[in-house]
Order: C-alpha cells, then structure tokens, then sequence
C-alpha cells in the first residue's frame, strides 16, 4: 500500500549551519534506507512558503492569493511516498522521519483506483 508521508516544521526555526548539517546527513541516511529497503517511491523537499501560490475557483472566477491556504508557522517543507506493507509500517517508517523529531509529519494513504 502506498502512503504519503507530508513533513511539517516551523517556519520561523533557523538552523545553525552546523544543524542543517547534520540534519542533511540524517535526511541522506533515512532517504538510503528506504531505497534499499524497496520502500521509497518518490520524495523531495519543497521551496520556502514565501515561494507558494495559492490558486482558488469560486462561481468559475479564479483567485491566486500569494503564500500557503492557512496562516500558520507550522508549514509542509517536504514529503515522501513509500510503498509499505501496512499502516503499522508506514507510521514505523514516518517516525524515523528527522523532521518528526521538531515538527511532525502526517501519514496518508494514496488512494489506488486501479486495485477496482
């Protein structure tokens, strides 16, 4: 089963060069094992919110309104898309997510219209 595994962090945290580092490394070593696991499907972070669009239809007329829908300091920075056997192993493999540790990742399943 597919999930998408959306990363959230505080947009007004700024990392030493030193953190951003090590928390690189961490995301290299994470992203690794679930390539050699047959886990990862897709995964990339995301520019800055600053860089966000947000694009609405109401009555046919469209609004784009810069920045994110919501007005938070907790904000999507990136994501994954695993291929795991269960919820159970989808949520064991979030937690190990470095970004879990200060913000929190959310854990979705992908809907599959093929499986009929």
């Amino acid at each position: 089963m597919r999930y998408m595994l959306l990363i959230y962090g505080d947009a007004t945290y700024q990392p030493s060069e030193a953190e951003m580092g090590a928390t690189m490394g961490e995301y290299m070593a994470f992203t690794q094992g679930i390539i050699d696991s047959g886990e990862m499907v897709a995964g990339d972070p995301l520019h800055p919110v600053s860089t966000a669009t947000t694009v609405r239809v109401r009555e046919g007329v469209r609004a784009i309104t810069d920045g994110p829908f919501a007005e938070t300091t907790e904000v999507l920075g990136g994501y994954y898309i695993v291929d795991v056997a269960d919820l159970d192993r989808a949520l064991a493999v979030a937690a190990l997510i470095p970004g879990a540790r200060q913000g929190s990742v959310e854990v979705r399943a992908i809907v599959d219209y093929s499986a009929g």
